[in-house]
């Protein structure tokens, strides 16, 4: 029985094509078969596997190796030149027969006329007509030694900079991959060789790019340009890459060479550099406006003092208006000092001399002093306000820098007066941990969200505008927060500038700032109260003080002899350092030493020294227009006593002065 292969009839001038044999379609097949093996352009050997002889030859490998097709008839394969060492190619030939599948990437063959190619070999087994043959396929890989040859020269320096170098042959199969390449594609050589570029690292380039680079390249032109690659792990990264063709001696293409690095660096470097001229940028923008905004804050306060310092010269002016001139000009007065503190803080927080005065502290007196300072502004202003301690009094002593944590809470007090009309003001602390975590909260217009991450930045407000409603030259909170960071701490604030209801839940308006210093405790030491003299006490019972003032500015010193004139029998006035040093030594009875800190000729410091290597029981009391913290540290370290700062407060330095001496 014969069979067939049936085909669908075709219409053919009226007849129907005959049916197509078995045996006519093996011909066909071997007719196409012979002319793919006739047109190839890889050389094409079939052996006979049992006996390794060659028993058909393409005409390409003919011209490749120079011979004529006989010579290769019934030879075994070693004969034709494979390698001169017998041995090896008989070894070689063992492993073709014995696996389905062999590759040598680069086996020289000699050629007719003596010279040696490199070649790539792959052989298949395969049967025909139940007999086993092996096919070989060679292919002349000599351009791609060329290639290899040419730029192995300039593989060490690459290298050695970081550049990745890639050659191709003239259809896009790898030939070279540099160790460089290893280490940015994430590919071996021996993984990347052979296979195409882009499937090895894929780009991730332009439409313009991509035409841009085949137009340049098929010109025989460099192109250069950057784009997004992928890594072995599929990670993509950005690429810097210039592609050169690679031309033969008759200006013909036969490749590529890809010199490329990992610009991921550069990139990240130029971001930085632009976020860095934008933030100098806003910096400087910040600068202006501040500078425009403290010319205003400090000329609106004496605007107000100069101004009605000249009212108060009016002849014949009521008592009553005299006494509110005196309140404006006190007021004024008062907020010029904070701008100046402000300001001369926040310079020394820059330049890194702001330094920490640890000493213990008792929390819950801090906050009975924040409460009496503000009390009488928050009733005025019918405010609730208060605050709430938790730990007993033992707990409560802390070893902190009790100046900044005051400082702190008195800017964000203020803060919250400043921006709360009516309603309440609560502050206080909680334990949590190993800190102590404090809080203002106040029930006024709030902070919206946008500015709650800039507010504590140098420079910065709410509103930056000369329309705004509140004062202030936005250094408050800068300086809190580098005081808090100063201490170990952190500082933040939580905010609702809208009351809203949201899922049926009303959120309460305002503002609430926290920030959080390590606790230390310390136990209290007891001591034993002094019966303070107030001014109600009688002239008679006053201890009367011999006292030495060293100041260079007159009016400074008639201030000090008028706070003092009731507890002093005897004033000696001085204006030089040298001066106060005679004076001491030459009154060996004065009780107490007011010292300018900036006195000329020798400053004050150096004058206590001085004082102390003969005199170690007069009292001291340091005064300075520096107003920064530290100076009460460096104060005593010198000798004084206690420090007390310009403009000095008159009730404050009677203090002092009953706590030393009366």
């Amino acid at each position: 029985m014969k069979a067939s292969i049936k085909k669908n009839p075709v219409k053919n001038s009226g007849k129907e094509k005959p049916e197509l044999t078995l045996k006519d379609a093996i011909i066909a097949s071997e007719v196409r078969y012979r002319r793919l093996f006739e047109a190839a352009k890889d050389g094409i050997l079939i052996l006979d596997a049992k006996t390794g002889k060659i028993i058909d030859v393409n005409p390409y490998l003919i011209d490749l190796l120079g011979y004529w097709k006989e010579y290769f008839i019934e030879k075994e394969i070693w004969e034709i030149g494979c390698l001169k060492d017998i041995a090896a190619n008989k070894e070689k030939f063992s492993s073709l027969q014995q696996k389905e599948y062999v590759r040598y990437d680069n086996l020289p063959l000699e050629t007719a006329d003596g010279r040696i190619i490199n070649v790539e070999f792959v052989s298949n087994v395969y049967f025909e007509n139940k007999k086993k043959l092996i096919q070989c396929n060679i292919r002349d890989i000599t351009d791609r030694k060329n290639i290899q040859n040419a730029i192995n020269f300039q593989a060490d320096l690459l290298n050695n900079v970081g550049h990745a170098l890639i050659a191709t042959d003239i259809n896009g199969n790898i030939i070279y991959w540099s160790s460089s390449a290893e280490k940015i594609y994430g590919w071996s050589s021996a993984e990347a060789m052979g296979q195409k570029l882009n499937n090895v690292t894929p780009a991730q380039q332009t439409k313009e790019q991509a035409v841009e680079g085949m137009k340049k390249i098929s010109e025989g032109e460099t192109w250069s340009g950057e784009f997004m690659v992928k890594r072995k792990d599929g990670s993509s990264f950005p690429v810097y890459a210039t592609d050169t063709p690679i031309m033969d001696s008759k200006g013909k293409s036969i490749g590529l060479v890809r010199i490329s690095s990992d610009i991921s660096e550069r990139i990240l470097a130029e971001k930085e550099l632009i976020k860095a001229k934008e933030k100098a940028e806003e910096s400087d923008r910040l600068k202006s406006a501040f500078l425009a905004n403290i010319s205003h804050e400090i000329r609106t306060p004496m605007n107000g003092i100069l101004g009605f310092t000249e009212l108060l010269k009016k002849p014949m002016l009521a008592g009553e208006k005299k006494q509110k001139y005196f309140g404006i000009i006190e007021n004024s007065s008062a907020r010029m000092l904070n701008i100046i503190n402000d300001i001369v803080n926040i310079s020394k927080i820059e330049s890194g001399q702001m330094e920490i005065s640890v000493s213990d502290t008792n929390v819950n007196e801090v906050l009975d002093d924040i409460l009496s300072f503000f009390k009488q502004e928050a009733e005025q202003r019918k405010i609730h306000f208060s605050y709430k301690n938790t730990l007993p009094v033992k707990e409560a002593i802390i070893k902190t820098d009790k100046g900044k944590i005051f400082a702190v809470l008195t800017n964000l007090v203020k803060n919250a007066m400043k921006f709360t009309e009516n309603g309440s003001i609560e502050f206080g602390y909680e334990k949590k941990g190993d800190y102590l975590e404090f809080f203002v909260k106040d029930t006024g217009i709030g902070i919206p969200q946008a500015q709650t991450e800039f507010i504590f930045e140098r420079f910065r407000q709410g509103s930056e505008s000369f329309n705004r409603k509140y004062e202030g030259v936005g250094l408050g909170l800068s300086i809190s927060k580098a005081y808090i960071e100063m201490l170990g701490g952190k500082i933040w604030v939580e905010s609702n500038p809208d009351r809203a209801i949201t899922a049926g839940i009303s959120s309460e308006k305002g503002s609430t700032f926290f920030f959080t210093i390590p606790y230390h405790p310390r136990q209290l030491i007891e001591i034993t109260d002094m019966t303070d003299l107030d001014d109600n006490t009688p002239d008679d019972q006053r201890r009367k003080l011999k006292v030495l003032i060293a100041e260079d500015d007159r009016i400074s010193q008639m201030l000090l002899a008028t706070i003092t004139e009731r507890i002093v029998k005897e004033f000696i006035k001085v204006s030089t350092g040298p001066e106060a040093v005679e004076a001491c030594r030459y009154n060996p009875d004065i009780d107490l030493i007011l010292m300018d800190i900036k006195i000329p000729e020798m400053d004050g410091y150096e004058a206590t020294r001085q004082i102390r290597k003969f005199n170690k029981e007069v009292a001291i009391i340091a005064q300075t227009a520096y107003g920064l913290a530290g100076e009460k540290a460096k104060a005593i370290r010198a000798g004084c006593n206690d420090y007390i700062a310009k403009p000095v407060d008159p009730a404050l330095l009677i203090k002092k002065i009953k706590s030393i001496l009366l």
